[in-house]
């Protein structure tokens, strides 16, 4: 395997990985009782609103497209090999 394939493929996992936990952890448990501990009340307060917890949702809906545009690109230039 070639190392810009690896790398390729390190890109893919990592989009993929921070895709998910970006689609995710906005809406969970965890998001809050992190936020918990902000000492600025008013950047507590952004980072709970659900427009803000929607645009970190679409940030990972962003990677997940990234991430599986790589992978048909890879799997394209595989099949032409």
């Amino acid at each position: 395997m070639r190392s810009d394939q690896v790398f390729r493929l390190l890109f893919i996992l990592y989009c993929i990985e921070a895709g998910v936990f970006l689609l995710l952890a906005p809406w969970s448990p965890m998001w809050e009782r992190t936020l918990a501990h902000l000492p600025l009340g008013a950047l507590r307060g952004a980072c709970l609103h659900p427009t803000f917890r929607g645009a970190v949702t679409g940030f990972g809906l962003v990677h997940l497209v990234w991430g599986a545009s790589d992978v048909q690109t890879l799997l394209a230039g595989r099949r032409r090999a």
